[in-house]
């Protein structure tokens, strides 16, 4: 009572901080009737005079008031739109480095044009992040003509474009492109062998759209490039025939519950777990099988693979589900995006779980792949020196931001007040009521020529209120993965009066339901058309937009709540656009995956008390306070999964930095030459002091142990006993300097023989190709010890501080392998050799129009495969 109390006095936070900023907003307001007497030449000039001022110590927020109200001007030149009041107060949050929440139709692309020109104005580039490339496109193309009146270029970053476009993308002042596609280009430039190939620039801002989408709900899926390993594909399908031998329980064993299936499902987890019954049958199927020896356990350390392949085949068949989790498209998997709908080509599941669903699919099982990079969304967007965001839902997730990202969120006010009427949930004891429910509202609407919006959270939901409404022969469309490219046909054509459509999820599709349909989209459906015709085609439109007005606007149904409240806001958010009626209201049954496993049983209790009869519903608010209550219990766990996920990924974190920044230095270095001397030094040290010791200096066995692997490791022929026969007295530093010298003789000799140029282009390469493998073998030991460090548990030992320690141990032991590599490698060198290796080098060596299949025989001329060869470093 007292915080609401003190809340009216004094205002909540936002309220404060937004008062502050509408001062600078009125500082804008001011500059307008001075800048819309500018010709359009002086206007474009405020540019130059703009950047000028910055390289004379000026700064943006120097700049903001007058940069702001040209962008608005020019917006009304261009496209004839005026920014709002409360886009400027948007455009001013997305400079600070915050989250700005401005509610679906409050025209955020308009608003990005703001801080995208202001930070675009130091020339070190601006990229706006969008979910999908048909957005990017989109937005270039509707922006393009702004920004290049104001004398900015403009670029389009999209997948499958070649690395010349890509090139002069990223040099352009602003890049539009998708989240997937910036940070895989990130990993591809630290995987280059020359500064020409690089793409990107230093990142220095990202203005990210649907920001809680893609720093939220991506977050737990890192991006990851890899290439192929061995070929397990029939171990696969052995496993796959084992599954439906299985039989599942309800819960795990304890002392009040023993049952008798051979697994039970966590689905607060989603994780399968073996009961004891169930090791035993799998242990006795694999011996028949006779794909593990008899007495062997399935958790010995030489059957650790195959538990792993059975818990995939199981998670397979029983946790993800076909039209739901994935579809079959053109014979292959393809994934759908349990946030947005949308369909994920070219992505794949990890640690086989991808290769278990092709088997139990019986579609063409892919190869398990090897990392060679990978990287979080999180740790991606972290390496930007400044980075915004904007969306409709923020709030919510306000904390995560704050703590992952140190990113504030401000929620804008609406231009128009808010009149869309949300009805409080009905809950119904079984699916088959509530999906009744759903079909009688929608007729309902049909009677009053109300449009409807229908949410589903699976395509395959989306199919059954399809099938049901074509047995009533309700027309209707359906947005989903299987029909994403029709999407924004759909979307435009949704506020039409009697319009009903399904959609699977709207988030981030980027298109706004006009009430009466989307005019624009009308008049650009006639090639030609005279002034009398687009009058009539305007004048039919205004009366249907009235009549959608009239009864209520568009009228949003929920099919079941969300995981995330977020995702629930994202759809009601599609109604009440700029001031515009509508109404929301969300069916539930107690056999939604949410209440089932989150929902008290107090719910479910007071539902069976009540003795509700059939196709009878309970609404009531202490049954949406408890659903919201365990939207939160959800929300918490998917954080907890994702702040853990960014943990471990942290510790891995330093290491790619530490790798990525090293090989920059490495590649933009002209010369290494010091660089290896002092390699050389180190090594053959190390080397020297693991065969001598004070107390062994005398030791023949080990002098003569020593001298041989001098020789074979490095090709050094060094006569350690003959200098201890001349002298007796040799200290341990004044042998380890005749080694190094003899070495740096030997080294010089060859370096004469093949030239200094082609001996520094040697040095580097080995130096690169040597580092990649290693690395690239680090990042599979790293997940193999990721997966089985929470064992460490039971030991009383804390896992994280066990992954840090080994995880550290593996990466100095890995820089430690690389010298000794490089130095052996360098050391073994010879003229033929290095004639052979410049020219094989030259081939090899990246560029953007000449690639080698890896299938295809290696040109060095061994007779392998390239991919078991040069391919394979």
């Amino acid at each position: 009572m007292l915080i609401k109390f003190l809340t009216k006095i004094f205002g909540n936070r936002n309220n404060r901080i937004l008062k502050k900023l509408k001062k600078i907003v009125c500082s804008i307001n001011q500059l307008e009737k001075k800048f819309e007497k500018l010709s359009d030449r002086k206007l474009q000039e405020h540019t130059k005079i703009f950047r000028l001022r910055l390289r004379n110590g000026e700064t943006l927020d120097d700049l903001l008031p007058e940069a702001f109200a040209t962008v608005r001007e020019a917006s009304k030149r261009i496209f004839s739109m005026r920014h709002f009041d409360v886009q400027i107060l948007g455009g001013i949050v997305l400079n600070k480095q915050c989250i700005a929440e401005m509610r679906t139709g409050e025209g955020k692309t308009l608003t990005s044009t703001l801080p995208a020109y202001l930070n675009a104005l130091s020339g070190k580039g601006v990229h706006v992040v969008t979910m999908n490339d048909y957005l990017a496109r989109r937005d270039a193309e509707k922006n393009t003509p702004l920004f290049e009146f104001l004398d900015l270029t403009v670029g389009l970053n999209l997948s499958e474009m070649s690395f010349f476009s890509k090139r002069k993308a990223y040099l352009s002042d602003i890049t539009y492109g998708t989240n997937n596609e910036y940070g895989f280009d990130y990993l591809r430039d630290n995987m280059i062998f020359s500064p020409e190939e690089r793409v990107q620039r230093e990142l220095n801002y990202a203005l990210v759209d649907e920001v809680d989408s893609i720093l939220i709900d991506e977050a737990r899926t890192p991006l990851i490039i890899s290439g192929p390993s061995e070929n397990s594909s029939e171990l696969y399908k052995e496993i796959n025939m084992i599954v439906p031998f299985l039989i599942s329980q309800k819960k795990e064993d304890s002392e009040d519950f023993k049952g008798t299936g051979h697994f039970f499902i966590d689905e607060k987890s989603k994780q399968i777990y073996l009961t004891e019954r169930g090791l035993i049958e799998v242990e006795k199927i694999l011996f028949e099988k006779k794909l593990m020896n008899i007495g062997e356990s399935l958790y010995s350390s030489n059957n650790i693979i195959l538990m792993h392949h059975v818990l995939s085949a199981l998670r397979a068949h029983k946790l993800f589900v076909r039209d739901v989790d994935y579809l079959i498209k053109d014979n292959t998997i393809v994934i759908v995006d349990e946030h947005t709908g949308r369909t994920m080509p070219g992505r794949r599941w990890s640690d086989g779980l991808h290769q278990a669903i092709e088997a139990k699919e019986n579609v063409p099982i892919k190869n398990e792949n090897q990392t060679l990079a990978s990287i979080t969304f999180q740790n991606y967007f972290r390496l930007y020196k400044k980075i915004a965001g904007m969306t409709g839902t923020a709030a919510t997730e306000a904390f995560e931001f704050s703590s992952i990202y140190n990113l504030d969120t401000i929620v804008i006010p609406t231009n128009k007040p808010m009149i869309r009427k949300d009805m409080s949930d009905l809950v119904y004891i079984t699916e088959k009521e509530k999906i009744n429910a759903i079909i009688k509202d929608i007729e309902k609407c049909i009677k009053l020529n109300q449009p409807v919006l229908v949410g589903t959270v699976s395509i395959e939901k989306s199919e059954i209120i399809s099938k049901k409404l074509m047995k009533l022969n309700i027309n209707h469309s359906v947005l989903n993965a299987k029909f994403h490219a029709k999407e924004a046909e759909i979307i435009a054509q949704a506020g039409k009066p009697r319009s009903i459509t399904i959609a699977t999820n709207m988030a981030g599709r980027g298109t706004d339901i006009v009430l009466g349909g989307n005019l624009e989209v009308e008049l650009k459906k006639h090639s030609k058309m005279t002034a009398e015709d687009i009058a009539k085609i305007k004048n039919n439109w205004q009366k249907e937009h009235d009549l959608v007005v009239s009864v209520g606007g568009l009228h949003i149904i929920g099919t079941e709540r969300h995981e995330s409240r977020r995702i629930d806001n994202q759809l009601i958010g599609r109604a009440g656009r700029q001031g515009d009626s509508g109404s929301s209201r969300f069916y539930l049954s107690m056999e939604d995956s949410l209440m089932r496993i989150f929902a008290s049983e107090k719910i479910i209790n007071m539902m069976r008390k009540l003795g509700l009869s059939f196709n009878e519903a309970i609404e009531h608010p202490w049954v949406t306070k408890a659903i919201e209550n365990a939207q939160k219990k959800v929300e918490n766990q998917n954080f907890e999964i994702r702040k853990q996920l960014l943990e471990y990924d942290d510790i891995v974190n330093e290491q790619r930095r530490t790798i990525y920044f090293q090989r920059n230095k490495l590649i933009d270095e002209k010369d290494i030459k010091i660089i290896i001397h002092d390699i050389f030094k180190d090594v053959l040290a190390k080397v020297f002091m693991s065969y001598i010791s004070k107390n062994t200096i005398r030791d023949k066995l080990k002098i003569i142990a020593l001298e041989k692997k001098l020789n074979t490791d490095f090709d050094l022929n060094v006569p350690v006993s003959d200098w201890l026969n001349i002298k007796p007295v040799l200290h341990h530093e004044e042998l380890i300097k005749k080694i190094i010298n003899l070495s740096q003789i030997n080294y010089q000799k060859k370096e004469d023989l093949i030239g200094k140029d082609n001996m520094r282009k040697i040095e580097k390469s080995i130096m690169l190709q040597t580092l990649d493998s290693l690395w690239k073998d680090h990042l599979s030991a790293i997940d193999y010890l990721r997966q089985g460090i929470h064992l460490r548990g039971y030991a009383q030992k804390d896992p994280k501080q066990e992954y840090k320690r080994e995880s550290f141990n593996m990466f100095s032991n890995m820089l430690e392998v690389l010298k000794y590599e490089v130095v052996s490698f360098l050391s073994k060198i010879n003229l033929s050799y290095s004639k052979k290796y410049i020219d094989l080098n030259q081939r090899l060596i990246m560029s953007p129009n000449n690639k080698i299949s890896r299938n295809s025989s290696c040109i060095c001329g061994s007779g392998k495969k390239y991919k078991h060869c040069h391919g394979s470093l």
